[in-house]
Formats: structure tokens, C-alpha cells, sequence
């Protein structure tokens, strides 16, 4: 949604208590990954499934983290870190090999999420836990590797067909996070050409104000059924 050195400028001069309330879709991915890192004794094999440019693989330093991605999504990224280049509808690892697979906003950019979640399944030990972020109402990105959207009763279907236990399959924010981040969205039509002199106009109220007012009123929508996507867990049975 927003070019990278005007995400790395606001990271950077943005207060982090802020930054989490202005973003919170990215803080709850944050917080989720940090919690099951916590939770994975040392020595574990973790495989981070889609791992990109490795950003959670400092979380796994007490693991045995492998970060594996077909390299193409994003032509802005550095896949230099990556410890294996592979399609992860066919996984380049042998059966019951790991003991978690971590999943993060990565299977809407597969044709085959079903062959994929398969994928997940064969590489993980019996009683091994894939834990996931699926989007459920974003834009395109990455395209043209952005293929689908996850509804609860999609994920779930997808993981107990491959025979996953699930844990939990938890909504992330509801309607207001949904509305905060599209009004954060106007300010991506002035990242172009003369329409950055719209930026300084327009961010205090799009940037700022709106989407804060809608990070304290998402307590309001119970139902949930605008979210912004989905954090799920399973086992293998």
C-alpha cells in the first residue's frame, strides 16, 4: 500500500505505542509470532513457511529455523537470507521433519493453498503445529502472486481437510481496524508525481487522527465479520 522508504521514515520517526495503534493488523502478527517463539523450547526445528526477507528469524535464535520462499513475490525484497529457495507447494524437506511451521500473510500467494496447507502437514512431526496469519479484507499486493482472501470458515475447511486439529482460529480487529486501515489507504494516491503536496495536507487527518479514533472504537464490533484477517493454530493428528 505504501512505498518502502515512506514506511521505513514513518517507522522510524513514529513513537512505537503509536505506530502499533495506527498499523494494528502488523502489532497483532508482531505480538502473535513473538508469543509462539516464546513458546517453542530451545532446539526445536521451526520451519518459517514464506519467510521473505527473514524478519522473524531473530525470534527463533534458540531454534533450528529454516526460512524457506520461492523468491519472487516482491522484486523490492532481499532474499538473501533465506536458508532454502523452494515452491512451498512442493516442500524440499522429508516427511515429519520439523516440529512447527509458521505461516505469516503468505497463502493468499498461492494458487494451491489447499496443496500447500497438504505441504505443512507431511513436513511436521505427529503432534507438530502449524501456526498461521491468513488476510481477509486487504488490497491486492505482490501481484501478480495474490491469488485469494481467507474467510474463518475457508481456513478452517482448508485445515481440517489435511487433517489439522484446530486450536484456535482468532479474528484480527473488526470493522473500525477495517476502516482505519482504508482511510490510511487515501494517503497511497499521494505517493506519486505532484500529488505529494497533498501528503502534509492530508496525513494528520488520514494518518493520524482518523485511523486512531477507529483503533479505539474497534470494541464497538463484536461480530467481527470485517476483519482484517485471521490468526490460526493446529496440530497434526
Amino acid at each position: 500500500m505504501f512505498n518502502r522508504r515512506l514506511m521505513a521514515t514513518a517507522t522510524r520517526l513514529v513513537p512505537s505505542a503509536l505506530y502499533k495503534r495506527l498499523d494494528p493488523f502488523e502489532a497483532s502478527i508482531d505480538t502473535f509470532v513473538r508469543a509462539v517463539a516464546a513458546e517453542i523450547p530451545a532446539g526445536r526445528r521451526v520451519l518459517d513457511a514464506g519467510a521473505g526477507e527473514g524478519r522473524f528469524k531473530p525470534l527463533f535464535a534458540h531454534t533450528e529455523y529454516i526460512g524457506v520462499d520461492f523468491a519472487q513475490g516482491d522484486p523490492a525484497w532481499n532474499y538473501s537470507a533465506l536458508d532454502v529457495i523452494g515452491r512451498l507447494e512442493e516442500l524440499p524437506f522429508e516427511n515429519a521433519s520439523f516440529d512447527h511451521v509458521l505461516s505469516i500473510v503468505v497463502l493468499e500467494h498461492t494458487p494451491q493453498p489447499a496443496r500447500v496447507v497438504d505441504e505443512f502437514r507431511r513436513v511436521l512431526k505427529p503432534g507438530g503445529m502449524i501456526h498461521m496469519v491468513v488476510p481477509h479484507m486487504w488490497e491486492e499486493h505482490q501481484r501478480p502472486y495474490d491469488f485469494f482472501r481467507f474467510t474463518s470458515s475457508g481456513i478452517r475447511f482448508l485445515l481440517q481437510s489435511s487433517g489439522i486439529r484446530i486450536r484456535k482460529i482468532h479474528p484480527v480487529g473488526g470493522f473500525f481496524w477495517q476502516l482505519g486501515r482504508r482511510l490510511m489507504g487515501v494517503l497511497s494516491f499521494t505517493q506519486e508525481g505532484w500529488r505529494w503536496l497533498l501528503f502534509p495536507i492530508l496525513a494528520p487527518v488520514f494518518g493520524l487522527i482518523l485511523p486512531l479514533c477507529c483503533y479505539y472504537l474497534d470494541s464497538l464490533d463484536e461480530d467481527r465479520a470485517y476483519t482484517l484477517g485471521f490468526i490460526a493454530e493446529g496440530w497434526k493428528q
